[in-house]
Order: C-alpha cells, then sequence, then structure tokens
C-alpha cells in the first residue's frame, strides 16, 4: 500500500472509531470554525471572536450586513471548509507540495490565536500549531507527507460525516441555530436543503480526491 492510500485507511480508522473521533472531532471544529472567519474577512465582514468548546462545537462571530451574500457565504464556509481544505492538501502533497500545505496551514493557525477567545480554544489552536511546527522542522520528507496526507483524508472523509450528524442533531435536539437554520432565513432554501447541499459539496469532494490520485492497483 502507498503512502497517499496508507494516509487514507489510518484517516478512515480515525472517523469510524468513536474513542478516536471523540477527539480527533476537534480538529474538524478548528478547520469549520477557520472557514467561516477567512470567509467572513474575505467578504468584507469584521471578524470578532472565534470559540471552541469541549463538546466539540464552535462559535465564529463576526460583524457586519446582517444580510446578503457576505453573510450567506460565512455562514456555508463551516461544513465546506473541511472538505475544501482536505482536497486542496491532497493536491499539493501530490503535486510534491507538501511545505506549502505546512506552511499555510501554521500561518492560519497563527492569525487564528489572535482571536481565540476562551482557554479551551486557545488549548486546540496552540497545541495543533505545535504539532505542526514539529513536522515541518523536526521530521524528514517522508513523515510530512504521511502527517499531511493522513489529515487531508480526515478531513475529506470525515467532512460528509459532519453533515450527516448535523441532520441527526436538528431532528434530535429541534435547533434551529445551526449553519443551515442561518442560511435558511437568509435565502429561500428551507434548512434540509442546505443540508443536504452539504452533503452533496463534502462528497464530491472526497470523490474528487480519489479521482485525482487514481484507485490503488
Amino acid at each position: 500500500m502507498d503512502t497517499t492510500w496508507a494516509a487514507a485507511a489510518t484517516a478512515v480508522v480515525l472517523v469510524v472509531v468513536p474513542p478516536l473521533w471523540s477527539v480527533v472531532r476537534h480538529l474538524v471544529t478548528l478547520v469549520h470554525e477557520a472557514g467561516h472567519a477567512v470567509v467572513a474577512v474575505a467578504t468584507g465582514r469584521r471578524l470578532n471572536a472565534i470559540r471552541l468548546h469541549t463538546d466539540t462545537s464552535g462559535l465564529t462571530v463576526s460583524s457586519g450586513k446582517p444580510r446578503g451574500p457576505g453573510m450567506m457565504a460565512t455562514a456555508a464556509a463551516g461544513y465546506l471548509a473541511p472538505a475544501a481544505l482536505g482536497l486542496v492538501a491532497v493536491l499539493l502533497v501530490d503535486g510534491g507540495h507538501t511545505p506549502w500545505a505546512l506552511y499555510g496551514g501554521l500561518g492560519t493557525l497563527a492569525v487564528m490565536l489572535t482571536f481565540i477567545r476562551n482557554w479551551f480554544g486557545l488549548l486546540v489552536v496552540a497545541a495543533t500549531g505545535g504539532v505542526v511546527a514539529v513536522l515541518i522542522w523536526r521530521t524528514p520528507a517522508s513523515t510530512q507527507d504521511f502527517a499531511a496526507l493522513t489529515f487531508a483524508w480526515f478531513l475529506l472523509v470525515a467532512a460528509p460525516r459532519t453533515t450527516i450528524d448535523l441532520w441527526a442533531h436538528r431532528r434530535r435536539a429541534r435547533t434551529r441555530t445551526t449553519d443551515a437554520d442561518v442560511l435558511a432565513r437568509l435565502t429561500f432554501l428551507p434548512a434540509p436543503v442546505w443540508n443536504l447541499l452539504f452533503l452533496l459539496a463534502t462528497t464530491a469532494a472526497l470523490a474528487g480526491a480519489v479521482w485525482s490520485v487514481g484507485l490503488p492497483g
């Protein structure tokens, strides 16, 4: 089994084994909230705070127009960010550009630290940044490739699962505060449709990554 598929197999284990998933799920939340933050800034909104909670939930607060394309893009970015980042990372590593992926991740984490507003969030971001720094400056290229690929595939596999979890959460808790519900209030599409769109988009990213590297021979 080559490095790509060994990393993919490791990623699947991280997602499907409950004790492991309960821990690494925090990394998905980190990327989810980073997606909200990056798109908020990119669309001209003001980023105020990011929080990561022990129950694997998170919150990104930004200010700006309460409606419009910027707010819609910001709300949609969370569930799409892990799949998008995973796909980009797979393509970068497959193209021999692993350092770009690692340095990009480290830079993003450094910026996030300035907006984290709770201790647990600070711990998660700082610990993740420390791991990435060790990979960059203390490990050989082969280890960097495997770690970057494992994280990329983990995000790609985890992204559809979180959209399915969102569906179950909305039915169980009857909550109306999720990203899908925010988008429903901003558009003419109901929350279940947005949930389905998240699932289709994240599954498409996973399929795209598999297609780009080719199935193992």
